[in-house]
């Protein structure tokens, strides 16, 4: 490993990148694998390396796209989706030396635990969990036979017939986009004297070809940062970078937005230990310390603090923390559960005998929410609860809230919450596997036992079951107070009720 990472050091610098040598460096660290290290101790808001905007790897500074021509990358459906920039990397990796890429695509893995990968036994163990409907797989390999194999087939030239197997096969278009999916970052685009303007497309410069005009839609032609009023100095504005999302959690993203940042792919990333992050400025990315670093210490990057479902799918790995309350154990204070709304029209309809299809869609018109997310406070969230209450409402209430278009207020009463605990219990059920059975799985002396694959599933099943059973605690809990308050309610009017018939019969008496 050391002699991989002194040539990309070397290369990064020949590259114009800058490093500071005296303060980070890479080494493995147990359970995440390479990462950066503090060599010693280390200020907040110290640079630890820069990225010349022309170093990162993207549809805008591949020169594939410009060889291939722009007429060609729309007409194989390139410019829509990752599949221009996976093909852009499968591309690049097969030219060898003559990429510019070509030594720091030579550090990046070609091995995963992400479940894209996994066998059918293993995926059976993520059933019920957030992952199993995103991971991806089938409308991969549709894009791939759909756009990337007659783009290759159309350009012999391009892709030689005889480096197809080795370059552009079907496994290498996975590996190429979970490289993306683990790596990538979201950067905007920026403008520099070799870029012109023409009907509001910018046109990026690449490595060898003239620059070719991809047809995106971008935030301004002017640069890769929005000047606010009154600044007075935007060539030296800095923002932050984003990791970037796949299309499953952002339809908007924008595909050239969307880069391989050589270095700053090389820092770890877990739940609320972000020590350092990527910002961008006009010419440059920036990884800078965001808090002091003691010598020694993990250099951690910022992912967000994404749920272990996400984290899983992603990355392959999972994070585990001591919880807080309401919960307890260990586990990802970010899990969440996801909660499709047809589950909840399923028991609404078994408790109410009737089919509010027109109070769905009409739901689905205003609210635009077809799943609901419960997070680890285990708080009933408020448009589940809203749209308990649509479902629930008499005909003539129903009514009135359709013709103000407005959702109901989340309030709750014993029988939205008596549908909402079988929501519950219902979505319970998804797993092929109890919590008991999940807890006993991953106990000391049985961890042990368990592939990397099952581990990680049982931890992503167990965080989202202990959500589920919190949650339905705290409806269990809401139900008493509202029944203890209902009965205390009645106590006082039959004793009002008691002491007026008490105090008219007594003057009753007293008239005698």
């Amino acid at each position: 490993m050391a002699m991989h990472t002194e040539m990309l050091y070397e290369w990064f610098q020949a590259q114009g990148g800058s490093i500071d040598t005296s303060s980070i460096g890479i080494t493995e660290f147990p359970l995440y694998g390479r990462g950066g290290v503090a060599l010693r101790n280390i200020e907040a808001g110290q640079t630890l390396f820069s990225v010349p905007r022309e170093l990162t790897l993207s549809i805008r500074t591949s020169s594939l796209p410009n060889q291939l021509g722009e007429g060609a990358w729309k007409q194989f459906g390139l410019d829509s989706g990752w599949s221009g920039l996976i093909l852009c990397l499968m591309w690049e990796e097969a030219q060898g030396d003559a990429s510019k890429w070509s030594p720091y695509l030579r550090t990046l893995p070609s091995t995963f635990d992400t479940p894209i990968f996994w066998d059918e036994d293993d995926l059976c163990g993520l059933q019920g969990t957030a992952v199993l409907n995103k991971i991806g797989k089938n409308e991969a390999e549709r894009d791939y036979t759909e756009k990337v194999v007659p783009a290759i087939q159309s350009r012999g030239d391009i892709f030689p017939a005889d480096a197809v197997p080795q370059y552009y096969s079907l496994q290498r278009y996975h590996i190429m986009g979970s490289r993306i999916l683990s790596r990538s970052f979201h950067v905007e685009p920026w403008s520099s004297d070799e870029e012109s303007e023409t009907d509001g497309v910018v046109q990026a410069v690449g490595d060898s070809a003239a620059p070719m005009e991809i047809d995106v839609e971008m935030p301004s032609a002017e640069s890769g940062f929005t000047v606010e009023p009154g600044e007075e100095n935007p060539e030296n504005a800095t923002e932050e970078v984003e990791i970037a999302e796949d299309e499953e959690d952002d339809d908007s993203e924008n595909p050239a937005d969307v880069a391989m940042v050589p270095m700053a792919d090389m820092l770890n990333a877990r739940f609320g230990s972000e020590n350092a992050k990527l910002f961008y400025e006009k010419h440059e990315l920036k990884m800078v310390s965001t808090k002091f670093i003691k010598a020694g210490e993990q250099i951690w990057n910022t992912y967000g603090d994404p749920p272990n479902s996400d984290l899983l799918r992603r990355y392959g790995h999972v994070d585990v923390l001591p919880l807080s309350s309401p919960l307890t154990g260990e586990g990802n204070p970010a899990d969440i559960v996801e909660i499709r709304a047809d589950l909840v029209v399923d028991v609404a309809v078994n408790a109410l005998k009737n089919q509010p299809q027109e109070r769905v869609d009409w739901w689905l018109e205003n609210a635009d929410d077809d799943t609901f997310v419960v997070l680890t406070d285990c708080e009933v969230p408020e448009e589940l609860v809203s749209f308990v209450r649509l479902l629930l409402f008499p005909q003539d209430e129903w009514e009135k809230i359709r013709n103000k278009g407005k959702l109901p207020k989340p309030k709750v009463d014993i029988a939205l919450l008596f549908i909402i605990a079988d929501v519950l219990r219902r979505r319970a059920q998804d797993y092929p596997t109890s919590l008991e059975d999940d807890e006993l799985l991953l106990a000391p002396g049985k961890v042990e036992e368990l592939s990397l694959n099952g581990k990680n599933a049982a931890i992503v099943r167990l965080g989202e079951k202990r959500i589920l059973r919190g949650t339905l605690q705290q409806v269990q809990s809401m139900e008493e107070k509202l029944r203890a308050s209902m009965a205390g309610s009645k106590d006082k009017k039959r004793g009002r009720d008691s002491q007026n018939a008490s105090t008219s019969v007594r003057g009753k008496r007293s008239k005698r």
